[in-house]
């Protein structure tokens, strides 16, 4: 056969429609979740997993993708191009219904794309959709052809503007800045997502350049999942080289696999449905996990590794990082954004193949078989460890007067949604904000020093530091793998330290402790940070706080000649009165939710800051150093 192949025609007769832009306008949320930071650069997502669906089907190679000095973003890919010309069916131009109608795309079309990661039309429209201006520019069949839009409605038709011997679709558009509350792209946000597609994708090659910086990277891999894995554990240490790595088909389901341990005590397994990020899981990571636990169980016992015991999935899944990344025709998602995989054949494919496979590495590699096999076994040791020392807890703190840390200064409301508790550093900070405090709703919890690492802890060992015990008593709901939000006591949870290098750094030890151990705490919105003012800028009696340098400057402008300036080092420094007024009273003060935008990269974050590898954390030191304002050493 010629070019026009089953699978490679892809015309102006290729675009189904199945119509309407209105209603993207009207509830944005309803297909890019939201109209926050997450919202707009999913924008960019939809434009490039097209490029991406291009290399996918094999008709493309490279995805250029620019932030421009004018707000505006830029990609440009090197496959077919979207079809011009006019579709028989609709009566419009193919390139126009993909670009206003809501679901106008190749996607639909199986001749056109056996497997795509988006809903071609659908995507692209609904950018349009959303941006104040979009041009789309056309190369194929040696012409070049541009429509440009205006909150989706087209300024005109297609024009031909000229000969190209290339072919490919380049789509600038300027975000709606009446719909999102900002239309400010984050080069890190931009370039995480970026890396993990080239992963994914070991024939692509996206170029990404911040124009507004100057700043550009070139990311492909030809390693796949394997080397992202090696990637994911750069900042830890891993037990066997180099990843296990499976690759085949079942059911129509291509899957590419690819699994490594390591010494520490945190499993990280990410997986993906046509390079498109599920971070719920679904019915693959189902399969991938019963399979995982139902193998390294058989040839533990097949080997004489286990006897009397069975492993459970916590335990084959200690210090496990992996990458589940499967391609198949018309995924079945729950709901618009895709974070869940819902097609059943997908458990089946992925169980059967891991089973198979998995089972055949082990064989073919006894040594690594033995040290998985050998993890187990330890994860399992630990988890009884960690329930006899959980145990042990209750029945102290139920034996002790109120049960609760003697250190809580507990407030006197009972309704958890109605309760704060303040963390605070310090027996100073302490005191101050006991005193100030409102006593019907804030508990104060004063930390003596610096928490244990739990990163670099085993599970049975976290409950023996004194600080992570009167915590988790305090908050309730328990810890580790056994955590139950539903039994915390207090719905909101205030992280309040100094604003120094010390400060930080406790900050992010407990951040650390809810991420790995009461993860459902951030998930559910119960933990913030407070946000103390750095500065009092006082003159006579009239003082006003400032919580940045803009706002100091502010305030020395109103105050006027004269004016002295206090710059708090400390949370001690402040009286109770103070310490109420700038950061404990709700009617004023400010506080910064903690939300998880990106489980991967709070993944990598959290092992780069608080593992023992110190290279991966210079660089990220050194990448990030500009970042940083007000830090006292």
């Amino acid at each position: 056969m010629d070019g026009s192949t089953q699978q490679g025609l892809y015309d102006a007769d290729s675009i189904v429609a199945l119509k309407g832009l209105e209603a993207v306008r009207k509830r944005p949320g309803m297909y890019i979740g939201s109209t926050d930071g997450r919202g707009l650069h999913h924008l960019v997502y939809e434009v490039v997993d097209n490029g991406i669906d291009e290399v996918m089907a094999g008709f493309a190679k490279k995805v250029n993708v620019y932030l421009n000095e004018d707000g505006s973003v830029t990609v440009a890919d090197d496959g077919r191009g979207i079809p011009v010309g006019m579709n028989k069916e609709e009566g419009k131009d193919a390139l126009e219904m993909c670009l206003t109608d809501l679901h106008a795309g190749g996607k639909f079309d199986q001749n056109a794309y056996k497997v795509s990661g988006g809903l071609h039309g659908v995507g692209v429209s609904v950018v349009n959709a959303l941006s104040k201006r979009l041009i789309a520019v056309v190369e194929r069949d040696g012409k070049m052809y541009r429509q440009t839009y205006q909150i989706g409605i087209p300024d005109g038709p297609v024009e031909t503007i000229g000969v190209s011997s290339r072919t490919g679709t380049t789509i600038t558009f300027y975000p709606d800045d009446g719909i999102f509350e900002t239309t400010a792209f984050e080069y890190e946000v931009l370039q995480n997502r970026f890396r993990n597609q080239a992963f994914l994708n070991k024939e692509a090659t996206i170029f990404f350049e911040d124009k507004r910086t100057g700043r550009s990277e070139m990311f492909h891999y030809d390693g796949g999942v394997s080397e992202f894995v090696q990637y994911l554990n750069r900042s830890k240490k891993a037990i066997h080289e180099p990843p296990i790595a499976l690759s085949g088909e079942r059911y129509g389901v291509m899957m590419d696999i690819a699994l490594q341990y390591t010494d520490g005590y945190n499993e990280a397994i990410d997986s993906f449905v046509n390079t498109i990020y599920t971070p719920e899981g679904g019915t693959h990571m189902t399969g991938f996990r019963a399979s995982l636990t139902k193998t390294i169980n058989s040839y533990g016992k097949d080997n004489g590794l286990l006897k009397d015991t069975a492993l459970e999935g916590s335990d084959v899944r200690e210090g496990l990082t992996a990458i589940l990344s499967i391609r198949m025709p018309e995924p079945q998602f729950e709901g618009q954004t895709k974070a869940k995989l819902g097609s059943s054949i997908a458990q089946k494919a992925v169980s059967e193949f891991m089973n198979e496979k998995l089972a055949e590495y082990f064989l073919e590699n006894p040594s690594v078989a033995a040290l998985v096999v050998r993890k187990g076994i330890s994860a399992l040791e630990s988890r009884e460890a960690a329930r006899k020392a959980r145990d042990a807890t209750r029945r102290k703190s139920a034996l002790e007067s109120g049960s609760l840390p003697g250190k809580l200064a507990d407030c006197s409301e009972k309704d958890p949604a109605k309760c704060e508790l303040y963390i605070v550093e310090g027996e100073s900070a302490g005191g101050s904000a006991k005193q100030g405090r409102n006593r019907a709703f804030q508990a104060i919890l004063p930390l003596r020093g610096k928490i244990l690492n739990v990163e670099k802890a085993r599970p049975d060992k976290i409950l023996d530091n004194e600080e992570i015990k009167n915590l988790m008593i305090a908050i309730g709901g328990g810890i580790g793998k056994e955590f139950d939000v539903s039994k915390v006591r207090y719905h909101s949870i205030v992280i309040m330290t100094d604003a120094d290098i010390d400060g930080a750094h406790i900050g992010t030890l407990l951040l650390t402790l809810f991420y790995r151990q009461m993860r459902p705490l951030i998930e559910n919105g119960h933990v913030f940070l407070a946000m103390p003012p750095l500065y009092r800028v006082s003159k006579g009696k009239k003082e006003i706080y400032a919580y940045n340098e803009g706002e100091m400057a502010k305030a020395l402008e109103e105050i006027g000649s004269g004016a002295n300036i206090s710059r708090y080092k400390g949370l001690g420094e402040m009286n109770p009165q103070q310490l109420w007024e700038t950061t404990m009273d709700p009617e004023t003060r400010l506080m910064k939710k903690v939300e998880i935008e990106d489980g991967m990269l709070a993944d990598q974050l959290f092992s780069i800051l608080m593992g023992d590898d110190v290279e991966p954390r210079r660089e990220f030191i050194i990448e990030h150093a500009h970042e940083v304002v007000n830090l006292d050493v």
